[in-house]
């Protein structure tokens, strides 16, 4: 591993990168802690939807952020001039600063890169403006409207709020892997030394567009999201954003930061074999791909972040992918989509901070709502409630429509300061480019 010398300074090669702050927005708290309580508990966020007019739609119920106060939470970014998926990021991203035990000048000392996923952008502000448009016309086309609708500003409005100048900026809309993406990205970044930091994750707001396509589609659940049951019915979409701020292992120790997590590697492909079915063998592969970018074997992991979206087919077809790579005994696989909801392009964001947790602080939060495990899903989630577990190396899937996948390895930093030992013989660092 590119590790640090107390005398020579850095060794050459690529550096380690780690995760050190955390912000999350979701149905069940906000902010980090929140979170983390949350998930111990096997907390449920679902509840009816207020974002929007539901009526006509055969469920009203979904998973919705509440006690979110824009202005009491952004300095720079002026709520009534953005959307809310881009306050969401905007919040999410001082958070993790905060958490890090960062500030903005320390940020600004550095080049560094900024990168939001999503699924729908500003779509909310697109329906609000097309009923607009509906009643008065032209008129409804102001400068602020059109503006409130940019899916750049997810991104742009972290810059925006944290006062920044020297970096890359970018938003990514691989739908529901989107979160997943933005991370490698980061991660790449840190990695090769084009960033000496990075703000990545994912955000999205509840909009009618999105509710009614999976409403169409069938997809949404009558009660709640059952992952990996033999009752599943669909999944409940959701609002919310993950930011993670990764740094160097070199910057994090030098400043004594606490370290969540290492990011170890992660993968990417695209089958594009169906627009909305995920694909077996290709889910597999991005596994593999994912394993081998972190030089991490299978027998090695101890968790998988499931995409886990409660419908039928997409279920039975992850956990066939794990079986295909894990063989007859897979580690715990569970679904926290289940307490958060469908988050969209947040989702794998979510799921990444959600794994960093259960390194950091020992356990496994649980697959909740759960009934009865399909047999077509032979995993244990470890069914609602969490378990204390010494969680090493996590894997946090991302699938998503079009056949856009991305999965992320997670691992026990030695210097994390958790009460487990750290894997014995840290593995050598082999990891050559990125591979996808």
């Amino acid at each position: 591993m590119s590790a640090v010398d107390p005398v020579r300074g850095p060794a050459e090669g690529p550096r380690r990168v780690v995760l050190t702050g955390c912000g999350a927005l979701s149905s069940v708290g906000i902010g980090v802690a929140a979170f983390t309580t949350a998930l111990r508990e096997g907390r449920v966020g679902t509840g009816d939807i207020t974002a929007f007019d539901s009526t006509g739609f055969p469920s009203r119920r979904g998973h919705q952020v509440h006690g979110f106060d824009a202005a009491a939470r952004l300095r720079r970014v002026r709520p009534e001039e953005t959307g809310r998926a881009t306050q969401f990021a905007a919040a999410a991203a001082r958070m993790a600063l905060e958490d890090a035990g960062l500030t903005e000048d320390q940020l600004r000392e550095r080049r560094g890169t900024v990168v939001v996923g999503t699924t729908d952008g500003e779509t909310g502000e697109l329906d609000l403006l097309t009923e607009s448009a509906l009643s008065l016309g032209a008129a409804a086309f102001t400068g602020t409207a059109l503006s409130r609708s940019a899916t750049g500003s997810l991104a742009l409005g972290i810059v925006r709020e944290l006062d920044l100048s020297d970096v890359e900026v970018s938003t990514i809309a691989t739908a529901c892997a989107a979160g997943n993406y933005a991370i490698g990205n980061g991660f790449d970044a840190v990695r090769g030394g084009a960033a000496e930091w990075a703000l990545v994750g994912g955000a999205d707001a509840l909009n009618r567009k999105t509710f009614a396509g999976f409403a169409r589609l069938g997809l949404i659940a009558p009660d709640e999201c059952r992952p990996f049951d033999t009752g599943r019915a669909g999944l409940l979409t959701g609002e919310g954003a993950g930011l993670l701020l990764l740094e160097s292992e070199e910057s994090a120790l030098a400043r004594g930061a606490h370290i969540y997590a290492e990011v170890l590697g992660y993968g990417l492909n695209c089958d594009a074999a169906h627009p909305t079915a995920p694909e077996e063998d290709s889910v597999a592969r991005c596994i593999r791909l994912a394993l081998a970018n972190a030089s991490v074997k299978p027998e090695e992991v101890d968790l998988i972040s499931a995409h886990g979206t409660g419908t039928p087919t997409n279920d039975a077809t992850e956990i066939a992918a794990i079986h295909q790579v894990y063989g007859d005994t897979p580690p715990r696989t569970v679904g926290v989509k289940s307490m958060i909801g469908h988050t969209m392009g947040a989702a794998s964001a979510l799921g990444a901070i959600a794994s960093a947790l259960a390194i950091r602080h020992g356990f496994v939060p649980p697959t909740a709502n759960h009934r009865e495990t399909d047999p077509a899903c032979r995993v244990d989630v470890v069914p609602n409630t969490s378990v204390t577990a010494d969680v090493r190396v996590v894997q946090n899937n991302g699938l998503a429509f079009g056949g856009n996948n991305a999965i992320v390895l997670l691992g026990r930093h030695e210097s994390a300061g958790h009460e487990g030992a750290s894997r014995e013989g840290a593995r050598q660092d082999t990891r050559g480019e990125n591979v996808r």
